[in-house]
């Protein structure tokens, strides 16, 4: 089945696309790095790089669709906007309202199957529409019931065959004739599983293994993180807390400068995942025999691969930086959870099981 990605960024979610019979035809994306990696992952795709909402753009990307027949759309607008880490101010960034251009595609267009991603959020907020304030899930059914099914969720990767906790929200949308089973929940993974094989490093160790080398962070730090415990945050420590360079105690939350835990799946990548100073970034680490712990760094690329469902020795591009690289996972629905979840599409007559 062909289909069209709109706001496709890299192409992560869409890594495993081929092995449920979807080949994405056309991609669009904003901004020009992300795009050439995108052109990297998928070669065979036509990659239309430029703004949704130039008239010109939109006709390109709309005459693509057309031309290669995309009988599926999936579109993962931006949700910075959105975001419980982001601002605040939803009804004044415009990044909320490009969900009227997916909008506008579905009506120009004859897809047999859409999915619509994002924070959860989104399945809450309200939108201007014919002069009232809509939730999108009902904008959408007052558009397009006669056609579609339509069913809205909240869903999370780690209930599907990934080693993260990364709640995302969902509106899903099939032809009245058609069958898109729900996907079937597997057993969470925790980063012992995923991760617990690898060699422990310290800031700056490389282990030889494929992009299993640890970011050099400052000493501070360092320091803070080797007397924080698995599970804790840095910043509830008596003494030994993140610091700026003249001493002063650095402010932060209750999950920055904290360690993820063994036991469960690691919390959701966010695009600063390379950061310790971001939201639960830092290895879960062991207690060394002084007292101290282990690995005071963030994950490795190659554990952030893991941790995303992709393969640990993905290739990159020379001029692929590691931080477009880790922000484009924290920006991507894993791919194992957006493959499961449209492996229910009935493409052929048939449901395709997990």
């Amino acid at each position: 089945m062909k289909g069209a990605s709109m706001f496709s960024s890299a192409g992560i979610a869409e890594t495993y696309f081929d092995e449920i019979g979807i080949d994405i035809k056309v991609a669009n994306e904003l901004l020009s790095k992300r795009a050439a990696l995108y052109s990297f992952f998928h070669p065979e795709t036509e990659m239309i790089c430029g703004d949704i909402t130039d008239e010109q753009v939109f006709k390109k990307f709309d005459e693509q669709v057309k031309k290669n027949d995309c009988k599926f759309l999936i579109a993962t607008p931006p949700c910075q906007g959105m975001s419980t880490m982001g601002k605040k101010e939803y009804s004044t960034d415009k990044r909320n309202y490009l969900i009227f251009y997916v909008i506008d595609m579905i009506k120009d267009n004859d897809f047999d199957y859409i999915l619509i991603e994002n924070v959860p959020k989104f399945l809450k907020l309200f939108f201007p529409y014919k002069g009232e304030l809509k939730k999108l899930t009902d904008i959408m059914h007052i558009e397009f019931s006669d056609k579609y099914n339509i069913d809205s969720f909240v869903l999370n990767a780690a209930d599907y065959g990934v080693p993260q906790s990364r709640p995302r929200g969902f509106i899903k949308m099939f032809k009245n004739n058609l069958k898109w089973a729900d996907p079937i929940p597997k057993k969470r993974i925790t980063l012992e599983e995923a991760i617990g094989d690898l060699p422990s490093l310290e800031s700056g160790q490389d282990s030889g293994i494929k992009w299993h080398k640890a970011k050099v962070h400052n000493d501070r730090e360092i320091l803070a993180m080797s007397h924080t415990p698995e599970g804790k945050s840095a910043m509830a420590n008596d003494f030994y807390y993140p610091r700026k360079p003249n001493g002063e105690k650095i402010k932060g939350f209750h999950n920055t400068y904290k360690r993820m835990k063994w036991n469960e799946p690691s919390p959701a990548r966010a695009i600063n995942n390379g950061s310790m100073g971001g939201h639960n970034n830092v290895h879960p680490g062991r207690k060394n025999k002084d007292g101290t712990y282990s690995d005071a760094r963030a994950l490795t690329l190659r554990e952030t691969f893991i941790v995303s469902s992709l393969n640990p020795d993905l290739d990159l591009p020379d001029w692929c930086s590691e931080t477009l690289i880790r922000t484009v996972i924290g920006e991507a629905i894993p791919p194992r959870f957006s493959e499961n979840i449209l492996r229910g599409i009935n493409s052929n007559g048939k449901i395709k099981k997990n």
